[in-house]
């Protein structure tokens, strides 16, 4: 491996900085290339010597990794959060970027994060689309609620947004602006069109053949559904990543800060260092699931007893995880214990 070139990559929109070192330190060529899908491929194909690449976790990661992976003997992604060499430097440009991630390549010390295949990136981008259009959806329903409450309107809120009621309900409105009467209707059409695209996403989510067998497994766990195991399978990966289920909570922030020093514990609020995707959906999910779970309903009287409900609602959340993961990497259905 003497002759492996370590390079360094610092990623921008439209250009990318580049550093190649050798094992000893010594800087084998570095510069700038645009940031096109033709131009790195052609960059690759140009280096006559076998090399090792890192990059910075950012939104432009994804495609330009799957450019550069082919030509590489081997691909690094490192985590952002924990390059405290590029942002403690005294001098900090791309250039010097780029040799700092070499650096730490070369002398394995780069903090490396996990790269999910390309396919599950391409199905995890369509279910956070889905989950911004749901909150998109949400918010013209309030809308909708706050145009009947601003015009003193009388209206069944359990029934609103149905559409038969909401057409006789717009219909009978008197003493009402003509403007917010077509505000409520154009509320409708976005709410209507924003359901509709999140019926596609998941109903194209449904159908793929690689998360099937995984997300019906998931599903044989009471109080999980459709949304809860497409998340988890998606924002998580390969399961076999995570050495234990302690690992698996602390991803999806369910644990809370922790500093100790001289013989001292303290512990902070929930970390926001977590996948806040999983956290969202597993917070959810742990209000419900204690209804058609009764070994989660007696965790959450139990922590109730001891403290206030969000500490039920973690404790729920966090003995959710650990269904999940034993249930994901047995591969097998989930089966309820009496002990």
């Amino acid at each position: 491996m003497n002759g492996t070139h370590y390079i360094g990559f610092d990623l921008h929109k439209k250009t990318i900085s580049y550093c190649a070192k050798q094992l000893d330190g010594s800087i084998q060529d570095e510069g700038i290339i645009e940031a096109t899908r033709s131009t790195i491929r052609e960059w690759a194909a140009q280096r006559d010597q076998e090399w090792i690449g890192a990059m910075e976790a950012t939104l432009f990661t994804g495609w330009i990794y799957d450019e550069l992976k082919p030509h590489a003997v081997k691909l690094k992604v490192a985590h952002p959060a924990m390059l405290k060499a590029i942002g403690a430097s005294k001098k900090k440009n791309d250039r010097v970027d780029a040799q700092k991630i070499a650096d730490l390549l070369r002398c394995d010390l780069l903090p490396e994060c996990y790269m999910a295949p390309s396919w599950i990136r391409e199905l995890r981008r369509m279910l956070r689309y889905r989950n911004m259009i749901v909150r998109e959806a949400v918010r013209m329903k309030n809308k909708i609620s706050g145009l009947l409450m601003e015009t003193g309107s009388l209206y069944n809120k359990k029934r609103l947004h149905g559409e038969d009621y909401f057409s006789e309900l717009v219909g009978n409105l008197t003493d009402v602006p003509p403007s917010v009467i077509q505000m409520l209707r154009l509320s409708r059409g976005a709410l209507e069109m924003f359901q509709s695209v999140e019926r596609q996403l998941i109903r194209r989510l449904r159908s793929d053949s690689q998360l099937k067998q995984r997300v019906d497994l998931l599903k044989t766990i009471p109080g999980v559904g459709d949304i809860v195991a497409l998340t988890w399978v998606l924002e998580v990966g390969e399961v076999k990543r995570f050495s234990s289920i302690a690992n698996a909570i602390s991803y999806c922030g369910l644990c809370s800060a922790q500093r100790s020093s001289a013989g001292k514990d303290q512990r902070g609020p929930i970390s926001k260092q977590r996948n806040r995707h999983l956290q969202t959906i597993l917070i959810e999910a742990a209000k419900l699931a204690p209804r058609w779970n009764a070994q989660l309903a007696a965790v959450h009287e139990h922590e109730l007893k001891l403290g206030s409900r969000n500490r039920a609602t973690l404790a729920v959340a966090r003995k959710l995880v650990a269904y999940l993961v034993s249930v994901d990497r047995l591969n097998q259905p989930f089966r309820l214990t009496t002990t």
